[in-house]
């Protein structure tokens, strides 16, 4: 009886892992935007990853400890990166070809169970709808093709950086 306890919720864990993970989707071009701060970072998802009000899937956030430091990421492990042309609380600026390599982090966002974040999510709506996730009112972008944890695109061009945090952002 025990062991089929502990396999089913072993089974029901693993459905709830797979059913919050995140979505990204290549951004098209960004005119025009609004920013909008989250309050809550814990929306209803249900196993289909949609959220009980029909929004996009949740990306869950963490904290990572990568060869440079502790860093924010995705849960799946892809680093995260803000890009230092974008101003705080505006559009992101990351748009055409830039867009193709840096892909906008999307989703609702939501911290992992285990991190405190010193800093707010938010969300940014461009022009084609495209809501992409920010940290402190940044837009945060992800690198495509990136293997995970890998923080290969740190200092890209001058202008692409991860967003440091700290061992003490995860709970214990």
């Amino acid at each position: 009886m025990r062991s089929r306890v502990l396999a089913a919720s072993a089974v029901f864990g693993t459905f709830l892992l797979t059913a919050c993970g995140t979505a990204t989707t290549p951004g098209s071009a960004y005119n025009g935007a609004t920013t909008t701060v989250m309050s809550s970072m814990s929306p209803t998802v249900s196993a289909s990853g949609m959220s009980s009000t029909g929004a996009r899937s949740a990306a869950v956030l963490t904290v990572r400890k990568t060869p440079i430091g502790y860093v924010l990421a995705e849960a799946n492990h892809q680093v995260v990166y803000t890009y230092s042309k974008d101003k705080k609380n505006g559009k992101p600026t990351c748009v055409g070809a830039c867009a193709a390599t840096w892909i906008p982090a999307t989703g609702t966002p939501q911290a992992g169970p285990a991190d405190v974040f010193p800093g707010q999510f938010g969300l940014v709506t461009g022009t084609g709808g495209v809501k992409q996730i920010t940290y402190d009112g940044l837009p945060l972008y992800l690198l495509k093709d990136a293997k995970p944890l890998a923080v290969t695109g740190n200092g890209q061009g001058g202008v692409w950086h991860v967003v440091p945090l700290s061992a003490s952002d995860i709970r214990t």
